[in-house]
């Protein structure tokens, strides 16, 4: 059951009637067996493409900060709340976390959320990874030892204790390298929107409505902003 304040807010701001009119295709029991095989087989397939990728953005970083690791590790919530590794390219710099504390002040969002335009911790291949979400890119190894699935809810950084309870209905799949919110959003939603989306995905979650995610997300990714 969607709680009341969802459907008063996406009535107020964004129309998702249009979940309903997604054909289906395949939901129900069997919609999580089938799902989690296409992740394994669309991410073999397009490995070609995605691994000398990975190798080359590894290159890169480390040649403009030899010193310092080119991939970022974070614990982050997946189903049902388990904590698990989530990979990242680094795209700050190596004391990131640190003078995280010294720029609270300049948050744009509430907390626990964080962020800041022109952020200057974020290094120069870092800004180019994060315009063209390259960074997530390692998340496909998540993908394929089944902490994370193509389409889903995003894991956050902060633990389930920090959620509240109408909240906690985004944890009943596995996080997503994209979402609803990617294509309405991106990092511009707090994260009270963020779970609404998540839970009217949970609600509808189809592989039609997964292959509409799929395919949409480049679209935003290129115009640089979440999906009108």
């Amino acid at each position: 059951m969607i709680p009341d304040q969802v459907n008063n807010h996406q009535r107020a701001q964004t129309d998702f009637s249009w979940l309903g009119n997604i054909t289906p295709i395949i939901s129900g029991r069997a919609y999580p067996w089938i799902k989690r095989f296409l992740d394994i087989l669309i991410t073999l397939i397009f490995s070609p493409i995605w691994v000398p990728l990975i190798g080359l953005i590894y290159i890169l970083i480390k040649i403009e900060s030899p010193a310092g690791p080119a991939f970022f590790i974070q614990d982050r919530t997946g189903k049902n709340g388990r904590r698990f590794k989530l990979y990242k390219f680094r795209t700050m710099v190596e004391n990131a976390e640190e003078l995280k504390d010294q720029l609270w002040h300049l948050n744009e969002l509430e907390w626990p959320d964080f962020k800041i335009t022109d952020d200057p911790r974020i290094t120069k291949i870092g800004k180019i990874l994060r315009k063209t979400s390259l960074d997530e890119l390692p998340q496909l190894f998540n993908i394929l030892i089944g902490d994370m699935s193509l389409v889903g809810p995003r894991p956050t950084f902060f633990s389930s204790e920090d959620y509240d309870i109408w909240q906690t209905e985004r944890l009943d799949i596995a996080p997503g390298l994209t979402g609803l919110w990617q294509l309405y959003g991106r990092g511009e939603v707090i994260f009270d929107d963020r779970a609404r989306m998540d839970i009217l995905y949970v609600q509808y979650c189809s592989l039609g409505l997964d292959f509409y995610i799929l395919f949409k997300t480049p679209f935003v990714v290129i115009k640089q902003k979440g999906a009108k």
